[in-house]
């Protein structure tokens, strides 16, 4: 019996703090547009530091782990509340940054919004764990600090930013990716808190086997499984094929710098790039040269090369070289000394000359008027004064 109360009051206890999470209040409001603004902002300036702190103010998981409580008990009335301040701070934020996107008009966006664009199986893996730790940071308040970092984990008001963003550059197709991402994390984190509040109390087990919602946000985050894991195997393909080339690059470069297979001499032939045709059946290697021999390197050398790589791989490759020939011109210089000799310092830049202060006349030329001018540096035809042999100056 005191088990059974204890059990009621803690449910009566959590309902109403899920209310309060749910409200669509002031303090919701201000820090939604709040977040909506600092993460289109960031976005523009690509700048991953500033979208963090968006994700730190942006106050939508506690409505959405409210969310999460409704659907678990059947709370009609909380799941509605829950979901209404959601979606208005989804429309606000979405619009907020499909002005703020047409104003600034950026010719193309950073990487921080082309990198929420292609979500897959790995996204829904980090949402899931975030929904379950955002869901015990509630029931334990000992793990309340968490929750930040739950927030920076999966975040839910970027994605919209970047819906928003492309939105105003009509660029539908990755709208539709990060509107992807979005439902991503907010379906992956109902689900994860779902999932721990079955596994934390066991009234709530018994409870979540008999919800329909619950069955009905399985069934809804199961159906992500087929774009997310199509979106997953792309990257891992695009992994693949990554380190293949990778591989071949060095292998290539290995060839001309450290075994007797070359090119060439390392002077004559660089390469600039080297990039492979996956579409081509065998896939094909176009490697980019600069040499100074046009000659080099010859249909033999390559052809070397191409055995060489296909022996090491588990698939035939073709070789393909394209030579750009270019001219080194410069005289030749001769070398310089092992001990260079010190070079002689410059003489020091001669000061300018000094007014010379005039002599106190004498007796016998104190009728004289006496004129001294100085001499100044680029004065054309300067006069000069000579001491005449009374000891005075005399002008010329």
């Amino acid at each position: 019996m005191d088990s059974e109360s204890d059990s009621s009051r803690m449910l009566k206890r959590l309902h109403r703090s899920h209310m309060n999470d749910a409200a669509l209040d002031e303090v919701f409001i201000v820090l939604s547009v709040g977040a909506s603004l600092i993460a289109t902002l960031g976005l523009l300036a690509n700048s991953a530091a500033v979208v963090i702190g968006a994700m730190v103010v942006a106050p939508w998981i506690m409505p959405l782990r409210a969310a999460a409580f409704a659907i678990l008990l059947g709370e009609v009335q909380l799941l509605g509340r829950s979901l209404r301040t959601l979606m208005v701070g989804m429309v606000s934020t979405t619009v907020l940054s499909l002005v703020l996107g047409a104003l600034a008009d950026l010719p193309r966006f950073g990487t921080e919004v082309l990198t929420r664009t292609t979500p897959n199986l790995l996204d829904l893996g980090i949402a899931l764990v975030a929904g379950g730790l955002a869901t015990y940071a509630k029931l334990r308040s000992d793990a309340v600090s968490s929750l930040a970092g739950t927030a920076i984990a999966v975040a839910l008001v970027p994605p919209v930013c970047v819906m928003g963003l492309l939105l105003s550059q009509q660029q539908w197709n990755d709208a539709a990716g990060a509107g992807l991402l979005f439902a991503t994390n907010l379906l992956g984190i109902l689900t994860g808190g779902l999932v721990l509040m079955a596994w934390k109390d066991p009234e709530f087990r018994q409870v979540f086997r008999r919800s329909h919602l619950s069955a009905a946000s399985f069934t809804l985050t199961g159906l992500l499984l087929l774009p997310l894991g199509s979106s997953f195997f792309n990257l891992l393909d695009r992994a693949r094929k990554d380190s293949t080339r990778d591989m071949l690059q060095e292998t290539i470069e290995s060839f001309l710098t450290r075994e007797t297979l070359t090119f060439g001499d390392r002077e004559s032939v660089d390469v600039e790039r080297v990039d492979i045709a996956w579409n081509q059946n065998p896939p094909v290697i176009r490697v980019i040269v600069r040499v100074s021999d046009p000659d080099l390197p010859s249909f033999k050398q390559v052809s070397a090369v191409q055995k060489a790589i296909n022996r090491r791989q588990n698939r035939r490759f073709r070789l393909v070289v394209q030579r750009t020939a270019v001219d080194v011109v410069g005289p030749e210089v001769a070398p310089n000394p092992e001990t260079p000799a010190t070079e002689p310092e410059l003489a020091p830049a001669p000061e300018p000359e000094q007014s010379i202060a005039p002599i106190e006349p004498n007796a016998n030329s104190a009728g004289n008027n006496l004129e001294i001018e100085a001499l100044l540096p680029g004065t054309a035809n300067p006069q000069q004064t000579i001491p005449s042999e009374e000891g005075a100056f005399r002008s010329n």
